[in-house]
């Protein structure tokens, strides 16, 4: 009997001991379990955020290609006689757009300084970019392949001072008669190294001596300036 009732009492504590294991892998478990749910929740959390967030900013895309056609319209129609003459070129980008002037539109021949007919395209130009929004109004100074004469030599000794000149020009009217923010202006000097078309005509010449403004998104324009 004695020893029946050994084997029996160490039987109860073996079940005993495998209840009590059985319990705590059934807490561990439960305690798992909470915390995948937790993680789910969390999880859903920052989906349904960062959907808001995509949607939002698709509707914040959509409004500035709205707004970048407005501009567009408002320029084609401003320009229009311009425009049909051939002396401007305005192009809408995916991410801006551009307005491309004929040199003899804004200067005389070989010179930076900017002439009265000039003075009032720009001014037409210029109102129509103020009003945009993030965006930097980039001014570029283009020129055709050939040296600069002698006469102009101590002014400008290169295409290069030329271009950069007339850039800065443009700037500086922006800036000072139109009111456009410093902040988002660019001038940069392009020499002759970026032709839209042959130098070896006439026409072709004409059309690389030219002036292109370019508004481009902030982010665009600091990629650009930083080189990457």
């Amino acid at each position: 009997m004695k020893a029946l009732s050994v084997f029996l009492t160490l039987i109860i504590l073996a079940l005993a001991a495998a209840v009590y294991y059985l319990y705590d892998i059934n807490q561990k478990m439960r305690g798992e379990l909470d915390t995948l749910r937790a993680d789910a929740e969390a999880s859903n959390q920052i989906r349904h955020t960062l959907e808001a967030k995509i949607d939002d900013l698709s509707k914040e895309n959509d409004q500035e290609i709205e707004r970048l056609k407005g501009t567009y319209n408002e320029l084609v129609a401003g320009m229009k006689d311009e425009i049909e003459k051939g002396q401007i070129k305005i192009t809408q980008l995916e991410d801006g757009l551009s307005v491309s002037m004929v040199d003899k539109i804004l200067f005389p021949s070989g010179e930076a300084e900017i002439k009265p007919d000039g003075i009032g395209v720009l001014e037409r130009v210029g109102k129509v970019l103020k009003e945009t929004e993030r965006r930097i109004v980039r001014v570029e100074g283009h020129t055709d392949n050939v040296r600069i004469g002698p006469k102009l030599s101590k002014k400008f000794p290169t295409n290069w001072e030329l271009s950069t000149a007339r850039a800065t020009n443009v700037v500086r009217f922006l800036e000072e008669h139109v009111g456009i923010e410093p902040g988002r202006l660019q001038a940069v000097g392009m020499s002759q190294y970026h032709p839209v078309a042959s130098n070896d005509t006439l026409d072709g010449q004409s059309q690389n001596r030219r002036i292109e403004i370019a508004l481009l998104p902030e982010i665009m324009a600091k990629k650009d300036s930083d080189g990457e």
